[in-house]
């Protein structure tokens, strides 16, 4: 298969989709409510969402781009979900660098999934959404859905999984080819992060990098999703447009 790079142009800069378009509302009782059905069955909302879900289908590695709210950590987990639960993976890994505003991870209480836990809370809350709170406490409990600090992914090869690493934005270079080469057989793994909003100092993010690198390599999709591609509750699309 050739290469899927998508390179695509914000033709309509500051275009904000809402999450639940106009058709999925219900009158009920004279009160709106919004269907859920999107809990189950994700749709793209966009070309950039669109090319996204069939690399996510098709290939083993995925880079994917772009700013907060364009669905790349959602669509990601949503897919790791649904392998999961048709039995097409064993397990999946979820890795997230512990950087933030100036707050050592060493401070936070508890062991190291507990302290982990705050920084991967976007990722608890999809999790959550696709599979229920119950289903999910169940899940870690038996480690078929792992946390993994980015530290202690040396020396492991991940097969059967479904790998997400989440704000790869805040990753080194050596630390992403270190991910990358933790890809085991029948193993699919996602870099998602927005190469413009690192925390690390100016120069050290690797992302760019690493993307421009294996845009090269036919069979790696780099998916660049922009300002087309934002999803947002509907309130949120609204005031966005005049603030």
């Amino acid at each position: 298969m050739g290469k899927r790079s998508v390179r695509k142009s914000a033709r309509s800069k500051g275009r904000i989709h809402a999450l639940f378009p106009e058709d999925d509302r219900q009158q009920t009782g004279g009160k709106e409510s919004w269907d859920k059905r999107y809990v189950k069955n994700i749709r793209p909302k966009s070309a950039g969402q669109q090319s996204l879900i069939e690399a996510l289908d098709e290939e083993g590695v995925v880079l994917a781009l772009g700013p907060a709210g364009t669905g790349k950590t959602f669509l990601a987990v949503a897919k790791a979900v649904e392998a999961l639960e048709n039995g097409r993976l064993e397990r999946i890994v979820l890795c997230r660098p512990a950087v933030d505003a100036g707050e050592s991870l060493g401070f936070l209480p508890g062991d190291v999934e507990a302290k982990l836990e705050p920084y991967l809370r976007p990722i608890y809350d999809v999790l959550s959404e696709r599979l229920g709170a119950k289903r999910l406490k169940a899940l870690l409990a038996e480690d078929v859905i792992e946390i993994a600090p980015v530290a202690f992914m040396r020396g492991r090869t991940l097969n059967n999984a479904f790998v997400v690493i989440d704000e790869a934005q805040n990753c080194t270079f050596a630390q992403l080819k270190m991910l990358l080469t933790r890809l085991g057989w029948r193993t699919t793994m996602v870099l998602a992060g927005d190469p413009d909003q690192s925390d690390l100092l100016p120069g050290m993010s690797g992302l760019p990098d690493v993307a421009e690198r294996l845009s090269r390599i036919d069979n790696i999709p780099v998916v660049s999703l922009n300002e087309e591609d934002i999803v947002r509750h509907p309130l949120v699309a609204g005031m966005l447009s005049v603030l």
